[in-house]
This record gives structure tokens, C-alpha cells and sequence, in this order.
């Protein structure tokens, strides 16, 4: 026999895990004794409910596996919310546990009930999660988390929430554990059929097409380290150009013969100029949702004169897109591994090889980038892409950088360089504003092995720059870099234009926030001086613990998303 805190803590270690995140509250009170029993699971307690959830988010993200997060029923799990529902839009697996009252005290007006007799909390997690239910007798629980886990880890993977009574804390569990992480290992399902017609098609396009000119649209389905590989594999064998989309930036080394850089919201002129190629025989697109920004505001499927293949696990995905040549359901990872096995590696494919990289060799031939004098600009306020290429000059070329959301997103998807899968981390679907802030912090208890850093701005941190403490408070050598302009930088580009009202409502203080990391135990920096960026970056670098860098820089910077938003003024709807 086992309680449930136990029996829970004892299940997250089996399943590979070794971090939990949480914020302490009454509900959840049995739960604390239980941590000091164990020592697999290294807890981080955050300031926000909300921030811990994101932390679980970023442990996901880097960890290859899943991140679990607790706090209190009610009032914690609503905190909870927004950071749920950004995990569910980006396909993230977290496992969301919630205390409640025991059963004999629901709907009786006990403090901070929100049992299903009250505020039903399951039902304020449904629509956000892949499974929501509430677990009342610590006999239902081995199977409940279990199920839950299963539920979370199947294609497409996504957060589950399980509402825990105070019966199922306190209780005895009458189980032993088997974890369910081993089923899902390796697991890349396809559809046969749909992939062998679609093969047919790519090998007469690669070897005997108009032109012989394909190439690879590359999305969030590559990201983990065996797709990414074999992506790579793949490409190099055949000659075949890639693009990305925005959030699978890094799925693709940047600085290869064969990159395109991103297609869509912050792409290149590159990517788009290969995408929308008069000549271009075949389009692959692998693990892509094919969403507004990664389609150029939906005028892929209008501008595009090439046959395409969508292979994606997501059905839902799949048929939003039907006007798609072949739709194969099932992994990339499982797709890539066909054409590895099956493609033809004759005479003609020597043709083909030569034939795209020549189509290649055109399109580089022109600039990949938008303002490239901005990457170096001098005086102040400082130019955000001047900023960015600071940073990367001095960060790590496996380091991990997380992006927030904000003007930033769009500097830092078009001027960064991701050399390697798993370094470039942005919650890109429904991205909240301040997500990386907390995020990292799971990203760190992650990849201790890695430099960690994070791009925001000073929106995010007034709503998440609380967390900047958790990271401080265990030591984690964080590198927070804030581009401070003073405004909600992206809202304030559009607002401005509109009168003085609209530039006011979306400008800001402009606070310290290097004073605000000092008083939270970290280290803070101020650069106002372009000349002193790469000598600041290192000596954040070199701290030993979580810095803050507040760069001020000038919000009257066009963003480098020019190709988007020709889209955008272009884009009518054909159903």
C-alpha cells in the first residue's frame, strides 16, 4: 500500500521524470510531506500557478518527454488556464493535477471548493485539455493516471488534467505502477497506402519532373532529434532545398547549403521565392498544420503552382487541407525513413541532383534577408536586429534560446541563426505574451547541460517577469534579454498610426529592469550603447547565475515580416 502522494511521485519518476512544478496551496497540502519522502523528483516552486504550468510547458519542449505541473483546484488551476490552452494549440504533453476538497465536504461551501458540485473544474479544463476528469477514491487512481497518460502521449499529444479529491491524496493505492512512456517510444505510425502514392509521386518529381525541382516545407512534426536527423539525411542525399516553418525554425541547420531559412510570418526571401517558384514541380510538407503564419496568411494554397504532399499525424490538420496532391496520415519521421528506404538513387536521380541545385544556386544568388543594415546600426535608441545579432555572436552555438511573443518574434525569426534541432523554443500557435519567461526555467531543469537564454520584451514582463525570482532562486544561469522599448511593440506598430489615443494606450513605463532582477536575487545589466552589447552579453554570460540584460531599445522599427503581410494585403478566401 501506498498513499496517493506517494503513489503519484513514485508514477512521474517511472515515467522518466525528475523535475515537478508547482505552487503549494491548501488543497494540495498532503502532497508537500510526500516530496520530502522521495528524492527522484527535484520540485520548483513558482510564483504563479500560471508560471509553473509554462515551466512544465518548457520541460516538455526540451526534454523529449513529458512535464507534469500541480497546484490547487479553484483559483489555481483558472491561473493555470491560458498556459494550459497554449500547450494544447502547440501539441505539448503536460499532465495537470489539481487538489480538491474530499467528497464529503463538495458543494457544502468549503473553502475554495471547485468540485463538479461547485465551479466543476474538469469543465473549466475540457475544452483546453485531451482528457479532463475528476478521480474521487485513490482506488480509481493507477488507473485514471494511467489512462490520462496515455490519453496525453498518443498522437497528437497535448496536456490532461486530473482533478484530485483530498480521498485520493490521503488515501491508500492497492497498485503497482507500470509505466506507459514505453508504449508511445518509437512509435511513427503511416498510412501505407496514402505514403506509397505520394512516394510515386516524389520520385517522378525528384527524377523525372518538368524541371525536377521539389522541395521540403519542414514543420513542428521534424522537431524531435531522430526526425530532424533523418530530414537532414534525407536532403543531402537527394539535393533537396529545405524551408521551415517559423516554429520548427531549428529542425534544419540555417547556415546549410540547402536551407531556405522560414517560410511565412518572419521568413526570407529565400523561402518564399522557392515556395511560390513558377517551376517548382513538388512541395513536401511534413508535420506542418499549415496555419496563417506558416502558410503566408493561407496564400500557399492560392499562389503555390506545385503538386503537394502533406504528411501529418493530425487528421483534423489534414482535411482543413484537402486540396492538398497527396495527404499522407502518420509520422514524418515515418515518411522520411520511406523515402530514405525507396527512393531511387540512379542515374536520374544524379539529373535531379543537379538540376535542383542549380534552381538553389539562382535563388541564393539573391539576398536572403530583409534589412541587413539594421543587424549593425549604430547610435540609440538601439535597433532590435542589432541586438539579436549581438547575441548570437556571443550565445552558444548549442545553446537554447527561447523567443516570447511580441515584435521580437519577428526580429529574432528572420535575423537569428538556429544551427541545431531543439535550440530555437517558441510557443508560436496561440502565443501568450510572457510564455518564455517561465518556460526557460523548465527548458534549464531540462538540458542543465545547456546555455539557456531568453528573447522578451517588457510587455511579457510585466505579465510573467515574477518568474525571473524562481529562476534566481535555484540558481539557474539564465540569460533574460529584455528588448525594452517602452511599448507593447508589436500593438504600438499598428496603434500609433491611428492617433495619439492608440499610441498612448499601447506605450509603457520605461522601468529598470535590471533593478527589478537585483531585487529579485539576479543579476542585472543596462545597455543603451549598440557599441556595448557583445561585452555585456558575455559578462551575462559569464555571471554564474540568472541575469537580466535590459536593452533599450527603439519601438519605430519596422518589423521583417514584409513577405507576410503582402499576403495579408493579397489574401482573399476560395473555399
Amino acid at each position: 500500500m501506498a498513499k496517493g502522494t506517494d503513489f503519484i511521485l513514485a508514477a512521474l519518476a517511472a515515467e522518466g521524470l525528475d523535475h515537478l512544478f508547482m505552487v503549494p496551496g491548501g488543497l494540495i497540502d498532503p502532497l508537500l510531506p510526500a516530496i520530502g519522502r522521495q528524492t527522484a523528483l527535484t520540485p520548483i516552486v513558482a510564483a504563479h500557478e500560471g508560471g509553473a504550468a509554462y515551466m512544465a510547458d518548457g520541460y516538455a519542449r526540451a526534454s523529449g518527454r513529458f512535464g507534469a505541473v500541480v497546484g490547487i483546484g479553484g483559483p489555481g488551476l483558472a491561473n493555470m488556464a491560458t498556459a494550459v490552452a497554449a500547450a494544447r494549440t502547440d501539441s505539448s504533453p503536460v499532465l495537470v493535477l489539481s487538489g480538491e476538497v474530499a467528497r464529503a465536504m463538495e458543494g457544502l461551501g468549503a473553502f475554495q471548493d471547485a468540485s463538479q458540485a461547485t465551479l466543476d473544474d474538469t469543465a473549466l479544463m475540457r475544452p483546453l485539455t485531451r482528457l479532463s476528469a475528476t478521480v474521487t477514491d485513490a482506488a480509481g487512481l493507477n488507473h485514471w493516471l494511467r489512462h490520462g497518460l496515455t490519453t496525453m502521449l498518443a498522437r497528437p499529444r497535448g496536456p490532461v488534467h486530473l482533478s484530485l479529491s483530498r480521498d485520493v491524496l490521503t488515501g491508500d493505492v492497492d497498485a503497482a505502477y507500470a509505466p506507459v512512456s514505453p508504449y508511445f517510444a518509437d512509435l511513427a505510425p503511416l498510412g501505407l497506402p496514402q505514403a506509397e502514392a505520394a512516394l510515386a509521386a516524389l520520385t517522378v518529381a525528384l527524377t523525372g519532373g518538368r524541371t525536377r525541382r521539389a522541395m521540403i516545407l519542414a514543420g513542428a512534426g521534424v522537431a524531435d532529434p531522430a526526425s530532424a536527423a533523418l530530414l537532414k539525411e534525407v536532403a543531402e542525399r537527394w539535393a533537396i532545398p529545405v524551408a521551415t516553418t517559423l516554429r520548427a525554425k531549428d529542425v534544419f541547420p540555417e547556415d546549410h547549403p540547402l536551407s531556405l531559412g522560414v517560410f511565412g510570418y518572419a521568413g526570407t526571401r529565400h523561402a518564399t521565392a522557392a515556395v511560390f517558384a513558377e517551376n517548382l514541380d513538388l512541395l513536401l510538407v511534413l508535420g506542418s498544420g499549415l496555419n496563417e503564419r506558416d502558410t503566408m496568411h493561407w496564400t500557399l494554397r492560392a499562389r503555390s503552382k506545385a503538386a503537394a504532399i502533406h504528411v501529418n499525424t493530425d487528421m483534423d490538420e489534414l482535411t482543413a487541407h484537402c486540396e492538398v496532391t497527396h495527404a499522407v496520415p502518420g509520422s514524418a519521421r515515418a515518411f522520411l525513413d520511406l523515402m530514405r528506404n525507396r527512393l531511387d538513387d540512379g542515374a536520374a536521380a544524379d539529373a535531379g541532383r543537379a538540376a535542383r541545385r542549380s534552381w538553389l544556386d539562382t535563388i541564393k544568388a539573391a539576398p536572403r534577408f530583409y534589412d541587413t543594415d539594421t543587424c549593425a546600426r549604430p547610435g540609440a535608441p538601439i535597433h532590435p536586429a542589432t541586438a539579436v545579432t549581438a547575441l548570437r555572436r556571443a550565445f552558444p552555438r548549442d545553446g537554447i534560446v527561447l523567443v516570447d511573443s511580441g515584435a521580437h518574434r519577428a526580429f529574432m525569426g528572420h535575423h537569428w541563426t538556429a544551427y541545431e534541432p531543439g535550440t530555437y523554443v517558441s510557443a508560436t500557435n496561440l502565443g501568450p505574451m510572457g510564455w518564455a519567461i517561465p518556460a526557460a526555467v523548465g527548458v534549464q531543469c531540462a538540458r542543465p547541460d545547456r546555455r539557456v537564454a531568453v528573447v522578451t520584451g517588457d510587455g511579457c514582463m510585466h505579465m510573467h517577469g515574477i518568474e525571473v525570482q524562481t529562476a534566481a532562486r535555484h540558481r539557474m544561469p539564465i540569460v533574460y534579454v529584455v528588448l525594452n522599448n517602452a511599448a507593447l511593440g508589436n500593438v504600438w506598430l499598428r496603434a500609433h498610426t491611428e492617433g495619439p489615443v492608440p499610441a498612448a494606450l499601447t506605450s509603457l513605463p520605461d522601468h529598470d529592469w535590471a533593478g527589478f532582477a537585483r531585487a529579485l536575487g539576479a543579476s542585472g545589466f543596462t545597455v543603451t550603447d549598440p557599441a556595448r552589447l557583445d561585452e555585456t552579453f558575455a559578462q551575462a554570460l559569464a555571471c554564474g547565475t540568472t541575469a537580466v540584460v535590459d536593452v533599450k531599445t527603439d519601438k519605430a522599427c519596422p518589423t521583417p515580416v514584409y513577405d507576410f503581410a503582402a499576403g495579408v494585403a493579397a489574401w482573399s478566401y476560395h473555399e
